[in-house]
């Protein structure tokens, strides 16, 4: 019995040394933070003095960077320039970029492109929406409320864009 415990300890030994070699996969939220914010309403206070008739005119916009040794930084862009929907004068134009840093580790290529471009946008696009409910309320308007957004759909779209492009100059 004693041969048997020591001959399944030898074997778990060997095991672990080959997940030892293997890269450790890590994924870790560091810090969320605004990277820059901008509230605008030209025609205030003229706006307030007709009914909120709004037509929302959206922009969205992900960038990421390495910084360090596993550490990105993924920025979430939103800017929303909000109409009177029969005059066209702006009511108010918001900018947003939310940014995280992220460590990363064990992933590479397509996949981290795609951790970049879809997982890590959908962490931090939560955090802009509120920051942009919040800067609208605080202008005298109504809160935006954003809806929620498909990055892996986005991410998609932008690829076969890529694959597209790479077609025609071929």
């Amino acid at each position: 019995m004693a041969e048997d415990n020591n001959q399944s300890a030898g074997s778990n030994t060997q095991g672990a040394a080959s997940d030892q070699q293997k890269p450790q996969l890590q994924f870790s939220l560091q810090r969320i933070y605004v990277k820059d914010i901008s509230f605008e309403s030209p025609n205030a206070p003229q706006v307030f003095q007709q009914p909120f008739k709004p037509k929302v005119g959206l922009d969205l916009n992900t960038t990421s960077s390495q910084v360090g040794e596993g550490l990105y930084e993924v920025v979430v862009k939103v800017t929303a320039q909000v109409s009177h929907s029969e005059t066209n004068n702006t009511s108010f134009l918001v900018e947003v970029e939310q940014a995280g840093m992220f460590r990363i580790a064990g992933i590479e290529g397509e996949q981290l492109e795609h951790t970049l471009g879809a997982f890590c946008p959908n962490v931090l696009f939560p955090y802009a929406r509120e920051c942009i409910d919040n800067l609208v309320n605080r202008g005298g308007f109504p809160p935006l409320m954003l809806a929620p957004v498909n990055f892996e759909a986005m991410y998609a779209q932008k690829k076969q864009r890529e694959a597209q492009s790479t077609e025609t100059t071929q």
